[in-house]
């Protein structure tokens, strides 16, 4: 049966790498496999399991967080904010670059969706910093790394799909996030501006008159989507609402903001659910997939397979934690963040519980590591998107040398956090202090 397991495995890598659909190749080699390996009994748990995935109440949170996110980029409020923190940072050193990342780090919180925010950053942002004489590899990756901020920024889609296959509640998902997302940011602005200092010539300065800088205008821009973030993350934290809950009121708080603006149009609301469905769809269909895929793994013997060669790795849980962290980080060259989450977190994840990991910081840990494949190629989606949408003059090579630091910076910060769980726990544990939990 060992063998058999490894074949199962090895036959989905293999499925997954030629292209075909992860949902429905997760459930073919289930049926496959299964059926030559178990019997017919085995498989009556399987409705059950995908009707509790379907009525599943915390991941009612997905289609209305990508609503959300959805609305808010076709009604133009990721546009203002994006020119309003370029005219306002622009006469630094560097300061078009380290408005990408508050504007990236903004974005990240209201609205999640790495595609919208890389291709808007991407046709807005990267012309004017070409035409200002930036650096194209500098340019290039201070883009694609802000657009993924959203993966660890709550309200992120990864944390809601993580918290639900490990078992840890969303909303202390998201406040854990918060420090090592803020460490994110700054250690990106930080780079940004050192290399700016040191070499001037690649992050010029802009030089703009000074009625560029509306202060009025700036508040206007900025405050309303500030509420929105308020108003979606503080009502968790605060024990208001619970995260599917708050993901209604950033729904509604979206379109409020784009008919405030006059921009709530039938057009862009068809297409903000048509994304939304679409999208939606996608993760339901990987979800049941990786359940059957899952349910015929375990009936294989496969997770006693896994947790014996885990268990006698040398050095005990810091030998898994690097090799489960090396694993993730390698599978993220080839294979999307669903993939990873659904096929390989269900297998890592009771194995930490064992050896007495909280499962918290393992998961935040494992959300960094899970943005850094949005960024490795070949398959580094954020490449993918900045690539499409970037001028014809910036070569592929360019993008690929100017993501290099941001990843780094990534990794140091999951080595911040390894060394520093309390980064992690100390706002979880504060606020359930404060809500008398």
């Amino acid at each position: 049966m060992t063998v058999a397991v490894i074949l199962m495995f090895v036959t989905l890598m293999f499925l997954l790498l030629m292209g075909y659909p992860v949902g429905f190749t997760l459930g073919a080699v289930a049926l496959v496999f299964g059926g030559i390996f178990l019997e017919l009994d085995d498989f009556q748990s399987l409705p059950l399991r995908i009707w509790g995935i379907m009525t599943n109440f915390t991941l009612l949170a997905v289609p209305l967080f990508v609503f959300m996110g959805v609305v808010f980029d076709r009604s133009g409020l990721a546009e203002d904010l994006l020119e309003t923190m370029g005219k306002l940072c622009g006469k630094l050193s560097g300061g078009l670059a380290l408005s990408i990342v508050i504007v990236g780090a903004l974005l990240a919180a209201t609205t999640g969706v790495v595609g919208a925010t890389v291709c808007t950053m991407g046709i807005i942002a990267l012309p004017t910093m070409l035409k200002h004489n930036y650096s194209a590899p500098l340019a290039t990756g201070t883009i694609a790394a802000s657009g993924t901020l959203g993966q660890i920024i709550p309200p992120s889609i990864i944390l809601i799909l993580l918290g639900d296959v490990m078992g840890v509640p969303v909303g202390r998902l998201f406040m854990g996030a918060v420090v090592p997302g803020s460490i994110l940011v700054l250690l990106f602005m930080l780079y940004i501006f050192a290399y700016a200092m040191c070499k001037p010539d690649v992050a010029p300065a802009l030089k703009t008159d000074s009625e560029n800088l509306n202060f009025t205008h700036a508040l206007i821009t900025l405050l309303p989507p500030m509420i929105l973030i308020l108003a979606v993350l503080g009502s968790i934290f605060f024990g208001i609402a619970s995260p599917t809950e708050s993901a209604a009121v950033g729904a509604i708080g979206a379109l409020i903001l784009a008919a405030i603006h006059k921009r709530l149009t039938l057009e862009n609301l068809q297409e903000a659910m048509r994304q939304t469905t679409k999208l939606t769809s996608m993760v339901f269909i990987i979800l049941i997939g990786a359940s059957a895929f899952g349910s015929v793994f375990i009936g294989m013997d496969g997770d006693r397979l896994v947790l014996d060669v885990m268990s006698n790795l040398p050095g005990g849980i810091w030998g898994f934690l690097l090799i489960s962290m090396l694993l993730i980080f390698i599978l993220g060259f080839f294979l999307d963040f669903l993939q990873i989450c659904f096929i390989v977190i269900p297998i890592l994840a009771p194995i930490a519980n064992q050896l007495g990991i909280d499962l918290l910081w393992f998961a935040i840990l494992i959300a960094i590591n899970l943005q850094t494949s949005f960024l490795t190629p070949p398959f580094g989606f954020s490449l993918f998107y900045l690539k499409a949408v970037a001028p014809s003059e910036i070569r592929i090579q360019d993008i690929y040398s100017g993501i290099i630091p941001f990843v780094s910076l990534q990794v140091i910060t999951m080595i911040i956090l390894v060394f520093m769980p309390q980064l992690v726990t100390w706002l979880p544990d504060l606020m359930d202090k404060l809500n008398g939990l």
